[in-house]
């Protein structure tokens, strides 16, 4: 006969057992995940000759920063860096300023065609990148912004802004209209009390927008490669795909290529660290308000 205390300790350790082996799955996945990026770095401090061997290294030790020199000597890099900075900044700016009066007038007012606008953003994204490269370059083209920053940034702002209006809308809905009715009771105009009350609850909503316009923004390559058709107009992935090339040329130098393919990926991480706090709390956010 089972005792009580031996039947509540048996589902207590199953439990315990299947979390342990959900997190060693967990660390498991982790690991594979991050190996491309720790093979990146790795490889980015080692020389040719040792990456040519057949028994891998898989710590730097005794390798240098020569690859990197290599990379920031380039005479492209900073102009590719900047062009990309530029577009990238007027592009999470644009969108969030956008997707943000789109996802307020969609949330808090309602007007005819509000659904069909609505399903409309969806079945925008649909629609293959591909398929809009003729007509995007023939519209640059007709209004002088081939080889442009401002004609880049504006084809990239169309491309995230409907996501983007999809994604505050949550957010947006999410707040209750009764917070700004509460503080106008109390004194404040509707524009006063949207800023004070509303708007701040909107921070990780806002952020996580702006996450998703910088990286779509800042990795893009099929686009630029259509419209900035002149090198001095390349932005990074371009510069990049030109440093490939050029080292293919003389055998390719893995060594360097994993250190320009890090110096491209910084930006990113330390934007990643600056808002990753905001960021979490917004994804989750906006997975639970519709």
């Amino acid at each position: 006969m089972r005792t009580p205390f031996l039947a509540a300790t048996r589902p207590r350790s199953r439990r315990s057992a299947h979390r342990s082996l959900l997190s060693v799955v967990a660390v498991a996945v982790a690991v594979v995940w991050a190996f491309p990026v720790y093979w990146m770095l790795n490889s980015a401090f080692l020389d040719t000759v040792t990456l040519q061997r057949t028994t891998p290294t898989f710590l730097p030790f005794g390798g240098s920063l020569d690859n990197f020199a290599t990379v920031l000597d380039d005479a492209g890099f900073l102009r590719a860096l900047g062009i990309s900075l530029t577009v990238t900044l007027i592009t999470v700016a644009a969108a969030i300023v956008i997707a943000f009066l789109g996802a307020l007038a969609i949330s808090r007012f309602r007007f005819r065609g509000r659904r069909s606008f609505v399903l409309a953003l969806l079945l925008i994204q649909m629609l293959p990148a591909e398929g809009l490269f003729i007509a995007q370059y023939k519209m640059m083209s007709s209004v002088g912004l081939l080889n442009n920053v401002l004609g880049l940034a504006l084809l990239y702002t169309a491309a995230v802004v409907p996501f983007t209006v999809w994604m505050l809308r949550g957010f947006v809905a999410g707040v209750p209209i009764e917070l700004e009715e509460a503080a106008m009771v109390d004194g404040l105009s509707r524009s006063k009390a949207f800023l004070r009350i509303t708007f701040p609850l909107l921070a990780p909503g806002l952020v996580a927008s702006g996450v998703y316009a910088f990286l779509q923004a800042w990795n893009e390559f099929t686009v630029a490669l259509v419209v900035m058709t002149e090198e001095q107009s390349r932005t990074l992935p371009l510069w990049l795909r030109g440093f490939v090339q050029a080292s293919a040329t003389r055998e390719t130098d893995w060594g360097q290529v994993m250190a320009a393919s890090t110096v491209v990926a910084v930006p990113v991480i330390i934007f990643f660290l600056i808002v990753q706090g905001r960021m979490s709390s917004g994804l989750v956010g906006g997975a639970v308000k519709g």
